[in-house]
């Protein structure tokens, strides 16, 4: 089992959508890859399969993809 590495991403607005979160933390190349990955199930949001890429991403959400957990603050 492989080690996950936690990442903490800092906000400054209220929310970020789910694809442009990752993008902006540099796991997604593009946006494109971004749509791609959570289309096909590959992100996970507190826990949760998530396939929806406008979701809202806020300050104390966990999301997960590939070996990073993602730290919102």
């Amino acid at each position: 089992m492989s080690k996950r590495e936690v990442l903490n991403i800092k906000i400054k607005t209220e929310y970020i959508k789910l694809d442009s979160l990752l993008k902006y933390s540099a796991l997604a190349e593009t946006g494109g890859h971004a749509k791609e990955a959570v289309q096909n199930g590959e992100v996970t949001v507190n826990g949760e399969v998530c396939t929806m890429r406008g979701k809202k991403i806020r300050p104390g959400d966990i999301v997960f993809f590939e070996n990073y957990e993602l730290h919102v603050s």
